[in-house]
């Protein structure tokens, strides 16, 4: 979770504070109710955030739901619980505090805050002070029922993006769990889980050696390479990760008992897994790390996997009616966003390629509609950012926000007025699904284009309509990442 730290210089901790590096100091009034049990355990708590429920606890740290009174909102804060002669403990959970500062990404908690606060016996505490997801750990959920193959696709395809970034910064995790996952509903659909990675206590740099890395799961979890001491790198991140998805298909722990007892042949993958799930599970939990899909890779294959089992799921998110006619709020939503005029994003490219693909059409785009014009955020199979917005059939999607499809554009007579139909491309077939921002405006269209007539079947218009939900939930994700951003700026 993220951390707030803060330390003092007080005779009994003045070397402490000497550890702290910049990290400011105070010391912790007592918080009504502090001398309870757990709260004894973790240590001081700082006075700016109002104590709630406890939301988890480790061997070394307790996380809290917190209310931040000087900006009157809810958090997470996890205080750790330092003896004050142990600078090496403090000096690692602020390394944490300083890496979680240096991500900032939708599959990740928002660190907020971080610092040292001295108890009643001047010992000192860092805490951290993330945003507060308001879900539950995937542990949680697994003992409560496993989850289903298309919730598990959608757990991969946000963790595997979360930790694509992650290693693409340089960092091995290290320490992926059932615990460390936060899991909610998107949209209130059960359906559709949604995860966030969390707790990187003890990430390291890729390519360092760790020999003894400690885990919240202990050997459950760690890759052959782990257990032996070997370096570890982002592989290892893949083969946790396999082992996580595993256990959520099937509700049970792939590995139990010490490391000594571990098996380093595969996990037993039950048959009736479907076998795009099935290879992919083998692939990442492959004793060679040099076997195993990377991150990056994990991405699309993931997606696949959504979109394969969508078909038969439309589910796609309705418009909000109230706002159809607001035409200066869906522009003032749509500049929220900040997707015009701005440069290709692997996130988005990925969909509109596996739209095509998947539906065999020559051309995809994920189309956003301005005022005058119709600027295209991502573009397969065809050339140039733009046209003009009227006649066009993604501001026809707009218009109506529902799905549009043209068989054949020279039977459709507002298709045929369309530039890209009627012009040198001379397109023949379309179909558009909307894309619904969550407050209701429809800021443009997921199309799919051929030079051929041709039927859409209902299943393929499902996939389409989900694909577009993936669509808008990067467009969600990616303003999210942005407020972060500006947030520790």
């Amino acid at each position: 979770m993220s951390e707030q730290a803060g330390m003092s210089e007080h005779g009994a901790v003045s070397d402490q504070a000497d550890q702290t590096a910049g990290f400011p100091v105070r010391r912790s009034g007592s918080a009504p109710g502090f001398a309870d049990r757990q709260a004894a355990q973790a240590g001081g708590f700082p006075d700016r955030y109002i104590r709630g429920d406890v939301l988890g606890h480790g061997t070394d740290s307790v996380v809290y739901q917190a209310r931040d009174r000087l900006l009157g909102r809810d958090v997470a804060l996890k205080v750790f619980r330092i003896a004050a002669d142990d600078p090496d403990a403090l000096t690692a959970q602020q390394d944490e505090a300083r890496l979680l500062a240096s991500l900032a990404h939708h599959g990740l908690v928002t660190l907020l805050d971080a610092g040292v606060d001295l108890d009643d016996d001047g010992l000192p505490h860092l805490h951290l002070v993330t945003d507060l997801v308001q879900g539950s750990t995937l542990r949680d959920r697994i003992r409560a029922t496993p989850l289903t193959e298309r919730q598990v696709a959608y757990l991969g395809f946000d963790l595997s993006e979360a930790l694509e970034y992650v290693h693409a910064h340089g960092v091995t995790h290290s320490d992926v769990t059932p615990t460390n996952v936060l899991v909610l509903a998107q949209g209130g659909s059960d359906d559709r889980l949604r995860a966030r990675l969390t707790d990187f206590g003890v990430a390291q740099l890729v390519g360092r050696v760790r020999t003894a890395v400690s885990s919240t799961g202990g050997g459950a979890y760690r890759s052959p390479e782990q257990i032996r001491g070997q370096p570890i790198g982002p592989p290892s991140d893949v083969y946790s990760l396999g082992l996580v998805l595993l256990e959520a298909l099937t509700g049970q722990r792939v590995f139990t008992g010490g490391d000594d007892r571990r098996p380093f042949s595969g996990p037993a993958i039950p048959e009736s897994t479907g076998p795009a799930l099935r290879q992919a599970l083998l692939r990442m939990t492959a004793e060679d790390p040099g076997g195993r899909p990377t991150s990056r890779e994990l991405v699309p294959l993931f997606q696949a996997l959504v979109v394969d089992d969508h078909g038969r799921h439309r589910g796609r998110p309705r418009r909000d009616e109230s706002q159809s006619g607001d035409e200066q709020a869906r522009l003032a939503a749509l500049h929220r966003y900040d997707l015009l005029d701005t440069p290709p994003e692997g996130a988005f490219d990925r969909i509109t390629s596996l739209a095509a693909r998947v539906l065999g059409t020559a051309i995809s785009t994920v189309s956003i509609v301005d005022r005058e014009r119709i600027w295209f955020k991502s573009h397969h199979g065809i050339d140039g950012n733009q046209v003009a917005r009227e006649p066009g059939l993604c501001a026809a999607v707009v218009a109506t926000g529902e799905t549009i499809v043209v068989p054949d554009a020279l039977a459709h007579p507002d298709a045929a007025r369309n530039g890209l139909i009627a012009g040198d491309t001379a397109l023949r077939s379309y179909a558009g699904v909307p894309l619904i921002s969550a407050d209701g405006h429809v800021l443009g269209a997921l199309s799919v284009a051929d030079y051929t007539p041709r039927q859409f079947t209902e299943e393929q218009l499902g996939i389409l309509a989900d694909l577009g939900a993936m669509v808008t939930h990067e467009m969600e994700m990616r303003l999210a990442t942005r407020r972060a951003v500006l947030r520790h700026d």
